[in-house]
């Protein structure tokens, strides 16, 4: 018989907001004893407007949180060692806890130099080959943001991943190979495809936990979800659409992460939350 059972929805919005509350209560307490708040610097190449849309929104999110917000506009003509000299002066100055490199940063800028700028004590969006690093190997360290997300998602639905065949669809160096170090780390059998993969389909059939981050819209077919699996969609395309083709596989996962509303939320939250974790071990009030 065709399986008639509706996915659930699993709701970043709602878990983000209650991190948000705890991280808020963290940062007044911060500042109670303290007298400082945490501060999260944001620097911003040019004046993209989706960028610049990201930071605005970003710098709502912390004031909102009790976290102080630190722009830093650069021009686009901007060259790497410009702003490889703003970010180390950033991570130099002790009433910075936090530092977020938007991207994209422009062709010409060599944007690894740029991020190895940033002190790994003030990485607090996952972006360093020392947090990279530290995922790898299970070490105390801040995760990149996405994936950090997704794994307190599956925490929040009771996703047991031990032994489970996770199928990650995308590479990018803050997104797709750290969520498979993240998911390796707790015990799942990963397979890291991407858009170049032969025969995909065949293998995310064979995914109990699909992870969709390969940026082009409805990339997956519901058709080929394993039924009863658990689906992460990490996409975002124009038109509020993800990866996967939700309205097919809705049918097919247990449970599934809508766009928007799932994987973006979480984002924001674990940002923040890392934060106002750098602000507590560089205050020294943890």
């Amino acid at each position: 018989m065709p399986r008639t059972q509706t996915a659930r929805l699993m709701d970043g919005t709602g878990l983000a907001r209650r991190i948000l509350e705890t991280t808020t209560a963290t940062a007044a307490d911060i500042r109670r004893r303290t007298g400082s708040s945490p501060c999260l610097a944001t620097v911003l190449v040019g004046e993209d407007p989706a960028s610049v849309t990201y930071v605005r929104m970003k710098r709502a999110r912390c004031e909102k949180a009790g976290i102080e917000s630190r722009h830093v506009a650069l021009p686009a003509s901007v060259s790497t060692a410009g702003l490889v000299e703003t970010i180390t002066a950033l991570s130099e100055d002790p009433t910075v806890h936090g530092i977020l490199l938007q991207h994209p940063v422009g062709p010409h800028i060599d944007e690894r130099a740029a991020f190895e700028a940033i002190a790994p004590a003030k990485d607090v969006d996952g972006v360093t080959m020392h947090s990279f690093a530290a995922m790898g190997f299970g070490l105390p360290g801040f995760v990149s943001c996405t994936p950090g997300g997704i794994m307190r998602l599956l925490d929040e639905y009771d996703v047991d991943l031990t032994g489970k065949h996770a199928v990650v669809v995308g590479r990018s160096a803050i997104l797709g190979k750290p969520a498979g170090l993240l998911l390796l780390g707790r015990d799942a059998t990963v397979t890291y495809c991407h858009s170049r993969t032969a025969d995909l389909p065949s293998i995310v059939r064979q995914a109990d936990v699909l992870i969709a981050a390969v940026g082009k819209p409805r990339f997956i077919a519901g058709a080929d979800i394993k039924p009863g699996a658990v689906v992460i969609d990490a996409g975002y395309n124009a038109g509020n659409v993800g990866d996967v083709d939700f309205d097919t596989a809705l049918d097919r996962a247990s449970l599934i992460t809508p766009v928007p509303g799932g994987v973006g939320p979480m984002t924001i939250a674990v940002l923040l939350a890392q934060t106002v974790e750098a602000a507590t071990r560089q205050l020294g009030v943890g």
